[in-house]
């Protein structure tokens, strides 16, 4: 028992009481299709017991972590899940700060830096200390003073604050040591031609607007001038242009009338402070953008042009080079510069550094195998993947060296190519040697070659998922009748089918001279009509490329983003994006509200006999807002409950035991179901039922098809993974009827697919192409990239060793490029299968 883990009888969501023995100490795959009750065996099982087991034995409140539908776990270990969420949204974290190789560059520049003198310009070399080790006091050590060897001028001697863009003593006076500067596009928000309530003012709208413009007219009568919502802001004088733009409390208003206050009812905050207001709210969240972003310059501080720190600071070097260069170059170079410093320091100051040199090499070195060698100190954590922040933490977690623990993560290989895949299977690997079991939810081919045991959950998803389908190695599931998986590998193992490429429309979107961060592409041709796979290893630029640069083109622009000339958008009406951002953080938001369903939902309760009766509107079956539904939990059906220093947790609510509605509300039946039974069925066991209302039945037919048949209509899209929220909006604009030629960009939309699945988003994108579209994929999954008409490959490698055009052409063409790693891995698949 010692080496095994009993699961017996788990029956959570929709496994169907499954029991199994996963061996310990192992690296064990769990696969099977998309919603086949992977990540419920996983998560929701297995690391609930082992959280609830560990807080029992510790004498803490068990009973605040519900016990899983199980009959019972033995040979649990204690376990660490590393999922896909990015849970730190500091604009401040950068992949420096949360490695902590970031501490110990500022420990080594405070200690080994030579300093520039601020009065002669004059080289001031490190005086050394006594041997020691890094600690505590180096903090916060007291401010010391140098002199000058040259002219003698006495000066502070700087610090490891100083070092730091997260303390005053160190972070550029500009912008506060953020690197960038916010300013008010005042033209985007302000029209002088309109009035107010005509549009004037576009971040105010809808009833918004309305209440704005009540407290504006009300200000206006308090301080004894006439405020007009009907007139155009060009007409505006002093006083109501001051009270519009700055508000009631800014010194531009309160000039006019210094010895009046504001009364209740009259406090405008005014547009422009309210627009900062929330721009700072939202500086850590990357949706905030697209909501605020239009109304803002954003640009490089003029001072630090991006380094965050003063500038007597970015002049100190060690070994010929600034703190700002360490921060920008690639892990894989900082490594090189690290191993450098043994060799190049003089060997008086060595002894000051070398405890901490070979911690950082060991903290490199992990990083760059699993495959994040691409990223530099100063990248924001924000802008990381749920791929690249897993395996952040993975190489983290490589450092505890703890032993005898139950790892489960969520498919580590999201964002990654085939290349960087051989790396990350050997850190896990080592963590596995080490002494702990390594459970990976994973759909990779090759993480399954690695793997010690996979159990394949199948056969299909939701409803038709949550058995056991398969055990063992990757030759027992092919031989097995029953896994999917194996299924799907034999098919694969038959010679390869003759493919036959479009030629596209004929039409071409030519993108000349693009330079943005590492890409830099003389010109790349992109046929529209085409289905387009842009690849590259992680890190290349193939998302600067489609994103940042394609992706913000505009056939009227004089200027483009990122490059010199965009030519053939005016042969595309409109560019639609479907990326991995989080789809809301709303608790409020489900796929039932999400995918407007809801709506014709709320609609179609409403107009029933028994509504009308009990003279109940479409309000009343919104469980946002007072009226139906239930009060104790405000409509969501669940309580949260207060953990001190733990993650808050969720428990149903006492009085509608999780129904949200009120008991009047409940009794209105559709079909015999009320609309909380329908929000806690899934997607696909409500088709039979809401089948005749056609509105609804396209939109859940459209879901079924994109995969998602196995999600409930009530379940939170904070849940939901990345792909998932990307196949939801796929979802949304198939049900749409295309009016004009669309470009479609979608970013890795295989994550979370299981090959079987692959095939199936294969032909949703075809029906796009054929419907007379052009979609570009940035993908890594090979499956995918052999049957795109067209490839565009970028590299050789990731970060400064990469964004180079490496080669275009139909997967046979870019299959015959030696320099080309997609290329390699192309010609493998076209010729032999997976």
């Amino acid at each position: 028992m010692k080496d095994t883990i009993f699961i017996k009888g788990a029956w959570e969501n929709n496994l169907k009481n499954v029991s199994l023995s996963i061996p310990k100490y192992k690296l064990v795959v769990l696969t099977g299709p998309s919603g086949s009750g992977k990540s419920t065996l996983a998560m929701d099982t297995l690391q609930r017991e082992c959280q609830r087991q560990y807080l029992d034995s510790m004498g803490m409140m068990a009973d605040t972590i519900s016990k899983p539908k199980v009959e019972s776990i033995r040979g649990l270990s204690p376990s660490i899940s590393v999922g896909q969420h990015v849970t730190n949204r500091n604009p401040r974290s950068t992949v420096g700060t949360v490695t902590d190789i970031y501490m110990y560059i500022r420990f080594i520049f405070a200690r080994l830096g030579e300093q520039v003198c601020s009065s002669c310009n004059g080289s001031i070399p490190p005086s050394f200390e006594p041997k020691g080790v890094l600690t505590a006091e180096d903090q916060e050590i007291e401010a010391q003073s140098i002199s000058c060897p040259h002219c003698g001028e006495v000066q502070e001697k700087l610090g490891m604050l100083h070092f730091s863009f997260n303390k005053s003593e160190g972070a550029c006076e500009t912008c506060s040591g953020l690197g960038h500067v916010a300013s008010i596009n005042e033209a985007m928000v302000f029209n002088p031609e309109l009035s107010l309530a005509d549009g004037g003012v576009t971040s105010l709208k809808g009833v918004h607007r309305d209440i704005q413009m009540r407290i504006l007219v009300a200000a206006g009568k308090h301080y004894g001038f006439d405020f007009d919502p009907d007139l155009p802001l060009k007409n505006y004088n002093d006083i109501q242009r001051d009270l519009l733009f700055y508000g009631v409390e800014s010194e531009e208003f309160k000039r006019h009338y210094p010895n009046v206050k504001p009364a209740a009812g009259t406090k405008f905050e005014g547009v422009i402070p309210g627009l900062w207001r929330r721009y700072k709210e939202k500086e850590g969240d990357s949706g905030s953008k697209a909501k605020e972003g239009s109304f803002f310059h954003e640009q490089l501080c003029p001072d630090c042009h991006g380094a965050r720190l003063k500038k007597e600071v970015l002049l100190v070097q060690v070994a010929n080079a600034t703190i700002s260069d360490v921060s920008e170059w690639s892990l894989e170079d900082v490594f090189e510069w690290t191993k450098s410093l043994q060799t190049e320091l003089p060997q008086d100051g060595l002894h000051l550094v070398e405890p901490i040199l070979q911690d950082m090499l060991t903290r490199l070195q992990r990083l760059i195998d699993v495959g994040l060698g691409y990223l530099s100190l100063n990248r924001q954590t924000v802008s990381l993947s749920g791929g690249e922040t897993q395996r952040l933490r993975l190489a983290t977690l490589l450092g505890s060296a703890l032993t005898g623990v139950l790892y489960i993560l969520d498919e580590p290989t999201t964002g990654l190519h085939a290349k960087d895949t051989t790396g990350l299977i050997r850190v896990l690997q080592e963590l596995r040697d080490l002494g702990n079991t390594v459970l990976v939810i994973e759909h990779d081919v090759e993480m399954m070659r690695a793997a010690d045991h996979i159990i394949d959950i199948g056969p299909g998803a939701g409803v038709h998922g949550g058995t056991v389908v398969g055990e063992g190695s990757l030759e027992d599931l092919m031989s097995s009748e029953l896994s999917v998986t194996g299924t799907y590998l034999r098919e694969e193992s038959f010679p390869p089918p003759t493919r036959v490429r479009r030629k596209g429309s004929g039409q071409n979107i030519v993108i000349q001279q693009a330079q943005l961060r590492n890409v830099d592409i003389p010109t790349v041709s992109i046929p529209l009509g085409c289905l387009v796979s842009v690849t590259g290893v992680s890190g290349s630029g193939k998302s600067t490329l489609v994103f940042d640069i394609l992706a913000q083109g505009s056939p009227k622009a004089y200027e483009q983003t990122g490059c010199k000339e965009i030519t053939g958008l005016e042969h595309v009406g409109d560019i639609v994006i479907f990326d991995q951002s989080p789809m809301g953080r709303v608790q409020r938001s489900n796929v039932a509200t999400y995918t407007d369903m809801f709506t014709h939902l709320r609609k179609l309760f409403a107009g029933l006999p028994e509504a009308k009766e009990r003279k109940l509107t479409t309000k009343h079956f919104s469980f946002n807002s007072p009226g139906g539904r239930c009060e104790t939990c405000q409509g969501l059906g669940v309580l949260s409950v207060d953990m001190n220093f733990l993650p808050d947790l969720e428990v149903k609510c006492t009085d509608c035991k999780g129904k949200r509605f009120t008991d009047e509300v409940l009794q209105v039946k559709y079909d015999g179901y009320s609309i909380s039974d329908l929000l806690n069925m899934s997607v696909e066991e409500s088709l039979p039922i809401l089948k005749s209302e056609k509105k609804i039945s396209v939109m859940i037919e459209m879901l079924c098809e994109v995969g998602l048949g196995y999600l409930q209509w009530g379940q939170s899209v904070k849940t939901l993974s990345g792909g998932e929220g990307q196949r939801i909006r796929l979802a949304k604009e198939l049900s749409k009827p295309s009016k004009n030629h669309t470009l479609y960009l979608l970013d890795e939309p295989t994550t979370g697919l299981h090959p079987t699945d692959i095939k199936q988003l294969h032909s949703l994108l075809n029906r796009l192409v054929d419907a007379g579209n052009t979609v570009i994929v940035v993908e890594h999954s090979l499956e995918l990239i052999r049957e795109s008409d067209w490839v565009i490959d970028i590299g050789p490698e990731g970060g400064s060793s990469g964004g180079k055009l490496v080669a275009e052409g139909t997967p046979e063409q870019v299959a015959e490029v030696p320099i080309s790693h997609t290329g390699k891995f192309l010609k493998q698949i076209l010729t032999e299968g997976l």
